[in-house]
């Protein structure tokens, strides 16, 4: 009788599987070493870095997986000189490949496959060339740097359209030629494009319309065409477009720019006007026109602007805001309709359009205009209703361009009018009925009468979808159709096993997860254990229930600005609060509550059901843009890895539909701002001299903690008064961390897009976006001045040569006199306050120094603070402390008590404090009632 043994031929399977998966790993690893060893030989070796062991996975600044599959190489600045090898694509986990600012030459190698790949550092090399099939793959890229490079003439790659999460593309000074291509909209997240000083041609792609770019560079090249796009690009925070031939007018809406700072549009051929909506834009901070064609009333814009407009333009005066003469301002209209032709704007010079060289004008001895002569000019466009205006118009002559459209109806009322040819262009419609005096010339229009223009029938590009266009290839048969079925077959075997095992695995991952009892929720949440390092990848999730209650599916979403659909996938955290929680302690987010409002949103008071007050930050709906995004994740990626008595803490969080919230300590008494600039309007008492003393020395220890205390250094960006908030005992606590960032290594400078607050901005950062921790520095200089003063960093009230607090400042600081002058009125300060007044206005001065260098540490701020805040006293014992110690007992006999003391029943074991706690921080103890399941783990 013969046994059936029915699983032999899937355990057989499956022992195959298992071999091929052990050996296809082994094979890997390998790999990946040898990729690793063929990159140190080609580097010469590096002699500034230790690559001695034989793992790569041990080498410095090298980072891998547990099964050895190397994910990061990270190895910018170290004077690295060689090339690098051809096999680079196939270390396939790789994420983050930086070899920035060395001396790397020879052609770049393919990465083309790398689809983990989201980080690209090779700026500032000497690379040859770049390969066609560069971008080939990359599907998960999100930043790329690769400027300043000696690259041969390349253009960028239709391949890199399938970087769909890209937001930073950087190749400035990088020998890029062509146009710049229309698929820049299918980047949904973009928010950085930097091309300047390359060969560029053409003009704006259209796709710019509505993106999500906030820094746009494109100066330095030969860029043409107009700049009419801009006006839709409403995420845009700078433009540098600079150094190029752009022409025609600005746009004529600036308004829904509202985050545009600085904008550079000099040495260019723009005409028109300087439309009034750039001019009211309050967001702007910094604008150059210098060297176009601009015309009309020079501009006035509000003096915390910096301004540069001065050569080259055909402004009506020299002097802003001064109007222009009424017939100059009708000329203008007159051309709006025609593209302020450049034509014009050299010709038309000066405020008196009846004086040379007023191209085309001729006037009466009066001084009114009679004869408009714009014969032969090349205009396009259509013929303005303003001519009509002019009253005095005898004959308009504007025969022999390309206008299109009708004769408006308003000329046919114009007084003094005798004649008007419009031959020879493309006019259509009806001729209005002029008086029979007027001499009307329409020949050459050929629709003229007609309703509409003639169609020109438009051939069709040959198309690509046809029978032998398109994607395939030819007919190709035979042998090699066969082979490739063969291969086909095999492979996808391969593969199907494979995928059948990861399965199996991924089904029993799931069944473990349920069987631990994890809970799920019909929510999108995020869990800061999940966030990069960076700072930048906060991760969420939907996950659905069934009608039992047990999880049915898991959705992940891609990185977009659209919503709550954006990022990737994790599981729910104890961190996260549900909607209908903060809706109950906020009593729906009633007016009521509000507790004040800023850039990301309303901060709403709640209340929970033990009586622990919290504060509740709601985004607005408006600022559900990529930069919104971003400040939600930064918050939440910051404040669950840093934890100090003096920055406000991260209590939790909520993420629901178009929902985004966060939610801290509450701080009673509000911000530092109250107190020292509408404590009159509030009813408050002015603070004295020692309160701000100790305020100051919180912010600075909070600051130095940021900047290297903690597991990361931290650049906070936006110090301000009123981003410090003040508890019950008005101890202060740093808030605000939408724009912090990681500090970069040593006294390296790190380029971001600008960001912060005027008054408190660094110079070499307002000017170059250039950040190191000494920014900060310079924010809490002002902040101590401000501390002194009583007065803003940005006083427009004030005379002009006083809105700025720190050239003020410096000036009254100059003697004892001045500077007593400068002391907060409010301030009633004994000789022994004034010298400790006088300490902290010298450290003031030091810290908003102009150059970097020359600011001191944040450590050093504490310390002189410190000397002035804390004068320490021994206190008398606590004879009821059970931790008293007898100064008479040896250290022995010390023990021993301690040891008795943990048998006692009333002895608390948790309060001890564990040997892996970092004794540089400051965990605020968890509100009573306040999530029981938050563990100090889970907010790390």
């Amino acid at each position: 009788m013969v046994v059936k043994q029915p699983f032999m031929g899937f355990e057989f399977l499956m022992m195959m599987y298992l071999l091929l998966l052990f050996f296809g790993v082994i094979l890997v690893k390998c790999d990946d070493a040898a990729v690793m060893q063929a990159l140190k030989a080609n580097l010469g070796p590096p002699e500034s870095l230790d690559w001695s062991d034989p793992n790569p996975c041990n080498w410095a600044h090298v980072q891998c997986t547990r099964d050895n599959r190397v994910t990061r190489i990270q190895v910018g600045n170290q004077k690295l000189k060689g090339s690098l090898p051809h096999t680079l694509n196939t270390l396939t986990q790789l994420q983050v490949l930086e070899f920035q600012t060395n001396q790397l030459t020879g052609p770049l190698p393919s990465l083309s496959g790398l689809t983990q790949l989201q980080n690209l550092l090779l700026n500032n090399n000497n690379f040859s060339s770049i390969p066609s099939d560069f971008f080939d793959g990359m599907s998960s890229l999100q930043r790329v740097y690769l400027d300043y490079n000696h690259f041969a003439a390349w253009s960028i790659p239709e391949s890199l359209k399938s970087a769909s999460s890209l937001q930073v593309f950087s190749a400035t000074s990088a020998n890029l030629t062509g146009n710049i291509p229309e698929f820049f909209d299918a980047f949904a997240g973009l928010t950085t494009l930097h091309l300047s000083y390359n060969f560029l041609q053409g003009g704006l792609p259209a796709s710019f319309s509505g993106s999500s770019i906030q820094s746009l560079w494109l100066n330095g090249q030969k860029l043409n065409g107009t700049l009419a796009v801009l006006q839709n690009m409403t995420q845009l925070t700078e433009a540098w477009l600079q150094s190029n031939l752009f022409s025609g007018p600005l746009p004529s809406d600036f308004s829904g720019l509202n985050q545009l700072q600085n904008l550079s549009v000099r040495d260019n051929s723009l005409t028109g006007p300087v439309p009034a909506s750039l001019i009211a834009l309050q967001s702007l901070k910094v604008v150059n026109l210098t060297n176009n064609l601009f015309q009309g009333s020079q501009p006035k814009f509000d003096k915390s602007v910096a301004v540069d407009m001065v050569g080259g333009n055909s402004f009506c005066s020299n002097k802003s805001g001064d109007s222009c003469d009424p017939r100059v301002d009708l000329l203008l209209a007159v051309a709006e309709s025609v593209g302020y032709p450049r034509i014009f704007a050299e010709n038309w010079k000066g405020n008196d359009p009846c004086q040379p060289p007023w191209l085309g004008i001729s006037c009466s001895s009066a001084g009114n205009i009679t004869v408009i002569n714009f014969k032969s000019m090349g205009l396009t466009g259509t013929i303005s209703p303003n001519f009509s205006k002019i009253n005095s118009l005898q004959r308009l002559i504007l025969a022999g361009n390309n206008l299109t459209g009708t004769i408006p109806e308003q000329l046919k009322d114009l007084p003094d009018l005798i004649e008007i040819d419009v031959s020879n262009n493309h006019l259509y419609g009806p001729i209005p009925s002029f008086r029979g005096t007027v001499k009307v010339k329409t020949a050459g229009n050929l629709d003229i009468g007609k309703d509409g223009p003639s169609v020109t029938p438009i051939s069709p590009s040959g198309g690509r979808n046809g029978p032998n266009g398109g994607g395939g290839s030819g007919g190709s048969s035979g042998k090699g159709s066969n082979t490739g079925v063969v291969v086909g077959s095999v492979v996808g075997g391969v593969c199907a096993v494979f995928f059948a095992g990861l399965l199996g695995v991924c089904v029993y991952k799931a069944k473990r997860k349920r069987s631990s009892g994890i809970p799920y929720q019909n929510t999108m949440v995020i869990h800061p254990r999940h966030s990069a390092s960076d700072g930048d990848g906060v991760k969420i999730t939907i996950a659905g229930t069934s009608g039992n209650g047990g999880p049915t599916s898991e959705t992940t979403y891609s990185h977009t600005s659209s919503g709550p659909s954006d990022i990737h996938i994790v599981e729910a955290g104890n961190m996260v609060i549900s909607i209908q929680v903060l809706k109950n302690v906020t009593n729906n987010f009633s007016p009521d509550n509000i507790l004040g409002r800023g850039g990301f949103g309303t901060v709403y008071k709640g209340e929970l059901h033990d009586g622990t007050k919290i504060a509740v930050k709601r985004m607005e709906s408006g600022v559900m843009s990529e930069k919104g995004l971003d400040e939600f994740k930064s918050e939440i990626a910051v404040l669950t890895k840093v934890r100090h008595r003096h920055l406000v803490a991260l209590l939790g969080y909520c993420l629901d539909g178009n929902e985004r919230l966060l939610v801290y300590e509450y701080m009673p008494q509000g911000t530092l701002s109250r107190f020292l600039f509408n404590w009159q309007e509030e009813g408050l008492k002015p603070l004295e001299w020692t309160k701000r003393l100790i305020i100051a020395l919180d912010v600075a220890r909070g600051v130095e903690y940021l900047h290297g205390l903690a597991q990361q250094s931290f650049i906070h960006r936006d110090l301000k008064p009123s981003n410090i908030l003040l508890g019950d005992d008005m101890r202060a606590k740093v808030a605000d961390f939408g724009l912090v960032r990681l500090a970069p290594d040593g006294k390296v400078s790190l380029v971001t897009r600008l960001a912060g607050t005027f008054g408190y901005l660094a110079p070499e950062y307002a000017v170059t976006g250039r950040v190191t921790t000494k920014i900060d520095v310079f924010s809490f200089g002002v902040i101590l001045m401000e501390l002194i003063t009583g007065r803003r960093a940005l006083d427009e009230t004030q005379q002009e040569e006083s809105v700025h607090l720190v050239q003020w400042f410096r000036r009254m600081h100059i003697n004892k006199d001045t500077f007593r002058k400068a002391i907060d009125p409010s301030l009633d300060l004994d000789e022994e306050a004034l010298a400790s007044v006088s300490t902290v206005a010298e450290l003031a001065g030091h810290c908003c120094a102009r150059e970097p260098h020359q600011r001191p540490d944040m450590s050093h701020a504490v310390n002189v603070l410190s000397s002035l805040a804390e004068l320490w006293k021994p206190s008398e014992p606590d004879p009821d402390d059970i931790y008293g110690i007898d100064l008479d007992m040896t250290l022995p006999q010390a023990v021993k008590k301690w040891q008795a003391l943990e048998g006692m029943s009333g002895y608390d074991n948790s309060s001890v404090i564990g040997s892996n706690d970092n004794t540089q921080t400051s965990i605020p103890t968890r509100p009573s009632g306040f999530a029981d399941s938050f563990t100090s783990l889970d907010g790390r």
